[in-house]
């Protein structure tokens, strides 16, 4: 999207420092495919025939995506572009000409994305880009999952909590929420399948949806144990011919006499360990760099679409960082 120079463009070309957010926004601005994705929205987006001519689908996709990396709410993101040269250089904006879609506006586009699906259909598009790059690989899996907070007070309109989330325990410790269920490539680390279910879903039970047709290896942890004497996976001809890799429960070690057989046991764990560690890198770029680690929606199908923009862009994230794109 081309935009004309401005002043203040020339001003603040003659900086001496480049922000992290401008470094950050200027990487996403070039490996983002921005073609593909405006296509996507554009067989649901308002033609404009009727009532007030729609914005860009382009500068709502930018504005959209400024929410979500830096996990701000509509108004706040209207502001921000107001405030920061970074954020409205990404948009395209030049004040000249038109000003910032308000917060209504970025609050319709959103709903459109949520009502179609199409955080989904973005996150395909995005692996489409990367497998055609050859960024992900074929043939093995890593499941996980990590909860995800949502608010446990009932002081609202409606006196209570969320319904579609629910409170489970995680050592001796109680959490509300739900859950994001994830498969990631064993080879490049990049997340191919993103769902999502309350809090207290066991994560075995959402695994079979996270591996891929061509999979014929999956690395999971003790969560996952037992997997392969599941319905799901023995009544399916592909499911039940891949090789489950599950790490096994800690205090199983012990149970083993001490000698050769027990370190060759904790070899191949800390091998099967280092192998799932990379599953843990788009859960820490989702909930730390983009500051998802609570919901910002009621309800499990807008936070799955969010997810599902979330993990699109970590995988570009992880590519551009390793220098694969």
């Amino acid at each position: 999207m081309e935009r004309q120079t401005t002043f203040s463009d020339f001003e603040y070309a003659n900086r001496k420092r480049t922000t992290k957010r401008e470094e950050f926004l200027k990487t996403m601005d070039e490996v983002i495919p921005w073609r593909e994705l405006v296509a996507c929205i554009r067989p649901h987006y308002p033609s404009g025939k009727r009532g007030r001519p729609p914005r860009g689908i382009e500068p709502m996709l930018r504005m959209y995506l400024l929410q979500v990396w830096f996990n701000l709410s509509d108004e706040a993101v209207e502001d921000s572009i107001y405030d920061s040269y970074a954020m409205r250089s990404f948009v395209g904006l030049n004040f000249l000409e038109e000003q910032t879609p308000d917060a209504t506006t970025l609050l319709h586009f959103r709903h459109l994305l949520e009502r179609h699906g199409l955080g989904k259909k973005l996150f395909e598009k995005i692996n489409a880009l990367l497998e055609e790059r050859g960024c992900m690989m074929r043939g093995g899996t890593i499941v996980d999952a990590t909860i995800i907070s949502a608010p446990s007070s009932t002081k609202n309109a409606k006196g209570e909590r969320d319904p579609e989330m629910h409170q489970t325990k995680k050592g001796n410790q109680w959490y509300f929420g739900m859950k994001a269920h994830i498969g990631v490539d064993a080879g490049s680390g990049c997340t191919h399948t993103v769902e999502a279910t309350a809090a207290n879903v066991s994560d075995v039970t959402m695994a079979h949806k996270l591996i891929r047709e061509d999979d014929d290896v999956v690395c999971g942890d003790a969560g996952f144990r037992g997997i392969e004497k599941r319905e799901e996976i023995v009544s399916d001809p592909h499911l039940s011919q891949i090789e489950y890799r599950i790490a096994r429960r800690p205090k199983s070690l012990e149970k083993i006499p001490e000698g050769f057989v027990r370190e060759f046991e904790r070899m191949l764990e800390r091998r099967k360990a280092s192998l799932r560690s990379k599953v843990e890198h788009p859960f820490q770029i989702v909930k730390q760099f983009f500051g998802y680690s609570k919901v910002v929606y009621r309800g499990l199908a807008k936070n799955l679409n969010r997810l599902h923009v979330l993990f699109g862009s970590a995988n570009l994230l992880m590519c551009t960082r390793a220098g694969r794109l």
